[in-house]
C-alpha cells in the first residue's frame, strides 16, 4: 500500500516558489525591478502594479528607468514608490522617472538579512503545517484500519524525506540571497 502524498508536495513546491518571489522583492544594493513588484499604483480608480501602466528598465548597476505609458502617471508612481518605503530616491524627468537605489550600509543589510531570515522561517512555517496535517490524517487511517504501524512508521519517514528536502532547498535558496545582500 501506498500514501499519496501530493498534497505535501504540492504545499513544499509552493512554499519554495513563494519563497523565490519573496526574495526577488527584498533590496540589494543592485538594482533589479521585481523590487517594485509589490509597488501598487492608484490609476483610473484601481490599484495596478507599476509594470500595468509603465515599462520598468534597468539604466544602471544601481539605477531604474520607469517610462509611463501616460506622462500623467509620473506624480502618482513617484507617491506610490516613496509610500512603498523601500529606501529608493525617485525623480521625474522629461522621460519619465528615474529610481535610484543608494548604497547600503552595514547596518541596514543586516536589517534586511533579518528580514530575509524571517520570510525563511515563515516558508517553513507553511510546509511543517502541511506536514503535521500528513502526520495526523496518517493517524487517522490507522486507527481507521486501514494502514498497520509498520506502513504508517514508513510514511511518516518519507513525509519527514520531503519536509527535509525542502528545507534543504529554502536553505539554499536564503544562502544565496544572504551572500547577495552581504556583498
Amino acid at each position: 500500500m501506498n500514501y499519496d502524498f501530493s498534497k505535501l508536495k504540492k504545499s513544499a513546491t509552493g512554499a519554495e516558489d513563494w519563497i523565490k518571489k519573496e526574495f526577488a522583492t527584498i533590496r540589494t544594493g543592485q538594482a533589479t525591478p521585481t523590487v517594485l513588484d509589490g509597488v501598487r499604483v492608484e490609476s483610473y480608480g484601481a490599484q495596478v502594479p507599476i509594470s500595468q501602466i509603465a515599462s520598468i528598465a534597468t539604466e544602471g548597476a544601481r539605477t531604474l528607468r520607469i517610462a509611463p505609458w501616460d506622462s500623467t502617471h509620473s506624480k502618482e508612481i513617484e507617491k506610490a514608490i516613496t509610500l512603498a518605503n523601500l529606501g529608493l530616491s525617485v525623480a521625474i524627468d522629461d522621460k519619465g522617472l528615474r529610481v535610484n537605489f543608494p548604497e547600503l550600509t552595514s547596518e541596514r543589510r543586516a536589517q534586511i538579512v533579518k528580514i530575509a531570515k524571517e520570510k525563511l522561517e515563515e516558508a517553513k512555517k507553511q510546509i511543517r503545517a502541511h506536514r503535521d496535517e500528513t502526520m495526523k490524517d496518517l493517524k487517522g487511517k490507522e486507527k481507521a484500519g486501514g494502514y498497520t504501524k509498520d506502513d504508517i512508521f514508513r510514511f511518516e519517514k518519507d513525509a519527514q524525506k520531503i519536509v527535509d528536502e525542502a528545507n534543504k532547498k529554502l536553505e539554499e535558496a536564503f544562502a544565496k540571497k544572504e551572500k547577495e545582500i552581504l556583498s
